[in-house]
């Protein structure tokens, strides 16, 4: 009797050349070193893993650092370019494609090999692995996972970007690695800036809380997806910005929305703070094709009172003046120097405080996840994959064909059983019509609300 899902193939991809280019990580890649990120990306018929292979290894020359190895040496983490290389596994599946879209952020799903990254920070593991998996009505799910301490989403973009252009014989984007991250944001950054470090040494007390939280997170979590068409998001867009007297962008709209509701369904009035992550290449001035992890933050309180629309407003005002009024990175530099690489595992970012319920926002769209193409054919659905379930956190991607906004958000599981009940539903989609043309694969999938 046969095992599902049935292992096909496994190898290991290399690009066939090894640079040998040595990577000093920063002192906030370091923070990383103990997480990897996992994205899963669908398609309709069959990729051919041979072509995908190929093009990966020319992907991989591109941009070696994913085929690579870290180290440890005198103290300072570093990323070694010795094309390593990046197991790559097969599989087939009974279920259908769409039932795969189901369980994307369900634990033990199988679409993705997850970076093992406190081994990978060792040398012990890769800092890139792909899962193709093929389903039983012809679709193909394609898993990746990256350690985090290479490289944020605008990174694996950039992998992706490049690893589509080979595999349809196109040219490769450009690419740029940072060998001293650190010595890059020294020269590139003002000497002062808000003076606010966006990390915190906590002390035992809350230290052994978040432990806790840690510990539960299983148990105690859920991950709910949500899904806002266009004409739904454009009607948020309006009335918020016409409210706030700002323009405000579709993320903003879908921040302050989901914010907004999960506060009303969960009966909390209170200030809280709200932190969302900033991709610093373009306010820095820096080029989009550099490596690495070059993120900023932005840190706003939100009173349920004040409404959505004071929230979407602070939200697009805080990022036209991010350089202004939130740069921190210089401040994160000095404050982490001062502390040492040593006790940088004890510190946590301050966008992570699930006593306080601060919620943390990603937007992971327009970084043309969806323009990817493989053998002719672009993925009709991209998600996170199921990391680990800590409360209050947030990710938000163009939906299934690059449509409309898709929300994961990972919340206690009593709220979680709020948000998928009747009341829960109509209070997320206050601004759908009946009339509202929505995707057809948004049927298929019911656990997307």
């Amino acid at each position: 009797m046969s095992v599902w899902p049935q292992l096909r193939e496994s190898r290991t991809v290399r690009a066939g050349t090894a640079p040998g280019t040595v990577l000093r990580c920063g002192l906030a890649d370091t923070m990383f070193a103990d997480l990897s990120v996992s994205v899963v990306l669908f398609f309709e018929r069959a990729l051919d893993e041979d072509r995908l292979a190929a093009g990966l290894a020319k992907a991989l020359e591109r941009i070696p650092v994913f085929a690579g190895r870290l180290r440890t040496v005198d103290g300072v983490l570093e990323a070694v370019c010795d094309d390593s290389g990046v197991p790559m596994v097969s599989y087939r599946v009974h279920g259908t494609l769409a039932e795969s879209m189901g369980r994307v952020t369900a634990p033990g799903a199988l679409h993705v090999d997850p970076v093992g990254a406190p081994a990978a920070r060792t040398g012990d593991g890769p800092l890139f692995t792909v899962r193709v998996t093929r389903t039983g009505d012809g679709g193909t799910v394609l898993g990746c996972s990256w350690h985090h301490a290479i490289g944020d989403l605008n990174s694996f973009a950039l992998l992706l970007r490049a690893w589509s252009a080979a595999v349809e014989g196109e040219e490769l984007p450009e690419a740029e690695l940072v060998e001293d991250q650190d010595a890059l944001l020294d020269r590139v950054l003002p000497a002062e800036d808000t003076g606010r470090p966006g990390f915190r040494l906590p002390d035992p007390v809350e230290r052994a809380l978040l432990d806790r939280e840690v510990a539960a997170g299983p148990r105690a979590n859920r991950t709910v997806q949500l899904y806002f068409g266009e004409a739904e998001i454009a009607r948020m867009s309006a009335e918020f910005g016409a409210a706030a007297g700002v323009r405000v962008s579709a993320g903003d709209a879908v921040c302050a929305h989901v914010l907004h509701t999960v506060r009303e369904l969960d009966g909390d009035a209170e200030t809280r703070w709200l932190t969302v992550p900033v991709n610093a290449r373009r306010p820095l001035g820096l080029s989009p094709a550099l490596i690495g992890n070059l993120l900023g933050d932005i840190h706003l309180p939100y009173t349920p009172a004040d409404g959505p629309a004071a929230l979407a407003g602070a939200l697009r005002t805080a990022v036209q003046g991010y350089t202004e009024d939130h740069l921190n990175l210089r401040s994160n530099l000095r404050y982490l120097a001062e502390l040492g690489r040593a006790r940088l595992g004890a510190c946590v970012p301050l966008g992570f405080d699930p006593a306080r319920r601060r919620f943390s926002f990603s937007n992971w769209s327009r970084f043309g996840l969806y323009r990817a193409s493989f053998q002719g054919q672009r993925p009709v659905f991209f998600s996170p994959a199921a990391n680990y379930p800590l409360p209050w956190v947030s990710w938000s991607v163009e939906g299934f064909a690059g449509t409309g906004m898709l929300t994961t958000v990972v919340l206690p599981a009593r709220l979680v059983a709020r948000l998928r009940g009747v009341e829960g539903r109509a209070a997320l989609h206050r601004y759908r019509d009946p009339a509202d043309e929505l995707p057809e694969l948004l049927a298929a999938v019911p656990k997307v609300l």
